[in-house]
């Protein structure tokens, strides 16, 4: 199974591209944030998840692990398919997929092309277990602090301190990334009132 091509890219089209890989020209599929990050002639590595059935091989092409890590959990998800998939990862970075599936927000799954109110309820539902440890995973790294103090904080409550930042203007992944580092400084149990007030000193730079 290919995993990863780098090659020189020789054609992008709306929904795929080819990568030149030493004189044979692979087809491969992507979503528009993907194939944006490309150029024709330039040369460059494509992280690859490979589909097999009986009558076809299909490639999906990701701008780094991460995204391609998404591509799959989505599509473990009943009624995801590539495309859906595809179309989410285009509209919503993994950081943002991350903040709406902790946030329970649908609106932010329904503006990919495909999703419908009932299928972003079904991948809100089944992939919100998944990703909490993935919050608490990804605080605990970006702030180095102890495990007990990401654990202080259930996902719902870290998603909310990032929501309020996100409903004053901000971007969902500084918002998130923001509380995140607010919660480290922490050394004992914080509310979600303290997460915002911090998080926003965060965002407003060492100046303040």
């Amino acid at each position: 199974m290919i995993s990863r091509l780098k090659g020189i890219i020789d054609v992008i089209d709306p929904d795929s591209l080819v990568i030149d890989v030493n004189g044979v020209g692979y087809l491969v599929f992507g979503s528009s944030r993907t194939l944006s990050k490309f150029a024709i002639g330039e040369t460059a590595t494509i992280e690859i998840e490979t589909h097999v059935r009986e009558d076809l091989i299909n490639l999906y092409g990701f701008a780094d692990v991460a995204e391609r890590d998404w591509f799959r959990l989505l599509t473990t998800v009943q009624g995801v398919g590539s495309k859906a998939a595809l179309g989410l990862l285009g509209i919503l970075t993994p950081e943002e997929l991350l903040h709406a599936i902790v946030a329970a927000d649908k609106t932010a799954m329904t503006r990919a092309p495909g999703v419908g109110p009932k299928l972003a309820t079904r991948i809100l539902s089944e992939l919100k277990d998944k990703v909490g440890d993935v919050t608490f995973n990804k605080a605990a790294q970006q702030t180095n602090i102890a495990s007990k103090n990401v654990a202080s904080l259930a996902p719902v409550e870290l998603a909310d301190a990032a929501s309020a930042l996100v409903n004053l203007g901000y971007g969902h992944a500084e918002a998130l990334g923001a509380v995140a580092r607010a919660l480290g400084r922490n050394e004992d149990n914080v509310s979600v009132e303290r997460l915002i007030r911090d998080g926003l000193t965060e965002l407003a730079g060492p100046n303040v």
